[in-house]
């Protein structure tokens, strides 16, 4: 069962820990988007996530660049954050990141960065 959480780049990681210290009211919330958003916090409270600003100060040290997209998912028992992040040459880094333990899973590149298969 796989859902999608996505957070676009701007004021992200300073937001997300005041989204999430606000109090959850579902019934002011409609779609799967409140569901998403109930589950990842959720996941979080529980330990099974690493919460963003640790994931982003993580990668900021291995892969430079800019974060342009966040998605939170969970595949196969397992919650997966995707990043998207523009190099500081231009090309555009995606990653796949175990949510618990922070360890990149894949990396793919594509434009003036790529590097072959990795």
């Amino acid at each position: 069962m796989t859902f999608h959480f996505t957070f676009r780049c701007g004021l992200l990681t300073m937001l997300l820990p005041a989204l999430l210290a606000l109090p959850l009211n579902s019934s002011a919330r409609s779609g799967s988007e409140g569901h998403d958003h109930d589950r990842a916090r959720a996941a979080l409270q529980a330990g099974e996530i690493l919460p963003l600003p640790t994931i982003m100060a993580r990668v900021a040290q291995s892969h430079p660049g800019h974060v342009l997209e966040v998605e939170l998912e969970r595949e196969d028992e397992r919650w997966i954050y995707e990043l998207k992040l523009l190099q500081p040459s231009g090309g555009l880094l995606k990653l796949e990141i175990d949510a618990k333990s922070g360890a990149v899973l894949r990396q793919k590149t594509k434009g003036n960065d790529a590097r072959s298969g990795r």
